[in-house]
């Protein structure tokens, strides 16, 4: 069975309210939650970004079931791979083991913010191959000192170790991204329902590992006023992640946007109230190989209308997948 996940989405909501959803969601049957990992909204009209990591140790004790994930942090600019293992370390202890740690290239909109450049796509992908192998090792316990082409560790040791290993999904969008997914990560992460990446994944050892999509959704009883929203503030989504990951901040995002219509945003985003629209993006998921499917609801004032109608009407639905 397809399990169905709920998102954590920290542009579009503050850390108050983020927790409160995960818990609805939970309550509501949600299989498991995910959490992006942002310092800037990809628009104005978003208009958050708390620090995942604070919302996560919250979330962590505020739910007892749902399990939690980072969607996905990147390990190489704005955070150190060493800091980043401690963290997920003490995370998987408050969360007793419901804890796993998406890790991504990054964007420049996010990792900007320390001034070190934004280094070109093939460089960030060595940078990342570097930082999981460092984060492994952390995660094996003793002490590692790491002399590397990207990262210097000196004597790093996590001093608190979770009784369950932290499992480690890599994000993907082309070959070279499946193939270090399949040799060093647990699971694999993407955002598109491309069966082509996980055949990749499997030829480089991903065969029987979890495969977890995200598919944007936005649910209103009216489906203009659904439209809309989407339009306002998830029309960056259709730039694609070799644009999504180069521009530097909203005003770019709304400036390379400013052609996309609402048809373009109805045409990608399942929008209104009708179940089957939403199944059927779905089934799109499951069909390509995907085991699980995180749903991202736009709107942050519109989580918990989602998470009831998902309960009533949309999970019920998704089951029968």
């Amino acid at each position: 069975m397809v399990r169905i996940g709920y998102t954590m989405m920290t542009e579009q909501t503050g850390p108050r309210e983020l927790v409160r959803d995960v818990v609805a969601a939970e309550k509501a049957g949600f299989d498991f939650s995910v959490t992006s990992d942002h310092y800037f909204p990809w628009l104005q009209e978003q208009g958050h970004a708390p620090y995942a990591w604070a919302v996560l140790g919250a979330a962590a004790q505020a739910t007892e079931r749902i399990g939690l994930m980072t969607y996905v942090t990147c390990p190489t600019t704005r955070y150190h791979p060493a800091v980043v293992a401690q963290k997920a370390a003490t995370l998987q202890i408050l969360a007793e083991g419901r804890f796993r740690l998406g890790l991504g290239s990054g964007e420049n909109l996010n990792e900007h913010v320390v001034g070190g450049g934004w280094p070109a796509a093939h460089v960030r992908l060595e940078m990342l191959d570097e930082a999981v192998e460092i984060i492994g090792a952390l995660f094996d316990g003793g002490n590692v000192n790491h002399h590397g082409t990207h990262f210097d560790v000196e004597n790093a040791r996590l001093w608190d170790l979770p009784e369950t290993r932290v499992p480690i999904g890599v994000a993907v969008s082309g070959p070279a991204s499946c193939a270090l997914a399949g040799r060093s990560a647990d699971l694999v992460i993407a955002t598109e329902a491309k069966s082509d990446l996980l055949d990749d994944f499997d030829r480089h050892g991903g065969t029987r590992k979890p495969r977890v999509g995200q598919l944007p959704v936005c649910y209103d009883p009216d489906r203009d006023a659904a439209v809309a929203r989407a339009h306002e503030q998830f029309r960056w989504s259709v730039g694609g992640w070799k644009v999504n990951s180069e521009l530097p901040g909203p005003a770019s995002f709304a400036q390379a946007t400013e052609l996309v219509r609402k048809e373009d945003i109805a045409s990608a985003i399942p929008c209104g109230p009708d179940v089957d629209t939403f199944v059927d993006a779905v089934r799109a998921y499951s069909d390509a190989g995907f085991t699980e499917i995180a749903l991202v609801q736009v709107g942050g004032e519109h989580q918990q209308s989602f998470i009831s109608w998902a309960e009533k009407s949309l999970l019920p639905a998704l089951r029968e997948l």
